[in-house]
């Protein structure tokens, strides 16, 4: 089992904020947790812990755990310099609701983090990734993605299209990754590495910095 939060290598240059739940795609883990900190920054795990100290989440091929002891309403999305949500299933998962109420927009804590996330990505406060099936947490507010440029995973195209955005295409395959102000969205986890090098290399050029070689 492996901690919710992983330190950054020498000097701290910023905080990552990831949100998690189980079913979470591996291979971005593992290279979120190895990166990151390589690059300086800190990675911290979040989620909706249902009033528990500590949750333990597993990932979609049972070969990893990550034990989380933030709760995303504890945290607001200017505590981070960026906002991950992982692939995987994790994202529908943070979405649920167990009442949801007729005619009111969803209450999940994690798409009421995720509507202030997106109010300051659009300001330039904070980034914002998504890659693979992420997406899926934005696609519970269409209100978030309405008219947004992003790529995403085949398997949610429509879903994501439905919510208002549009697909950007490289011939008869989704792009693999697109960026838009602050929001920078990867297709699906072979594209892990150039997406996390873009995500940390848009966080220093907007401080005057560049990724370690």
């Amino acid at each position: 089992m492996q901690p919710g939060f992983y330190h950054a290598e020498g000097k701290v240059k910023g905080k990552i904020g990831v949100l998690i739940e189980s079913h979470y795609d591996e291979t971005e883990f593992r290279v979120f947790n190895a990166y990151f900190p390589s690059q300086g920054f800190e990675v911290e795990y979040i989620s909706n812990l249902w009033g528990n100290g500590q949750l333990i989440f597993t990932g979609n091929d049972m070969t990893s755990q990550v034990a989380v002891q933030v709760d995303v309403s504890a945290r607001k999305p200017t505590d981070y310099d960026g906002i991950i949500l992982i692939g995987g299933y994790a994202m529908d998962r943070l979405r649920y609701e167990a009442n949801p109420v007729q005619g009111q927009s969803n209450q999940a804590p994690a798409v009421q983090f995720l509507r202030e996330a997106v109010k300051v990505m659009d300001e330039g406060k904070v980034f914002v990734g998504t890659i693979c099936h992420s997406l899926w947490l934005f696609c519970a507010d269409p209100a978030l993605l309405r008219g947004r440029r992003v790529t995403c995973s085949h398997n949610i195209l429509y879903d994501v299209q439905n919510a208002g955005a549009t697909v950007v295409f490289d011939g008869n395959q989704t792009s693999e990754l697109i960026q838009e102000g602050h929001f920078i969205t990867g297709k699906h986890p072979e594209v892990v590495s150039e997406f996390v090098e873009k995500f940390a290399s848009s966080i220093l050029k907007q401080e005057g910095r560049v990724i370690t070689p």
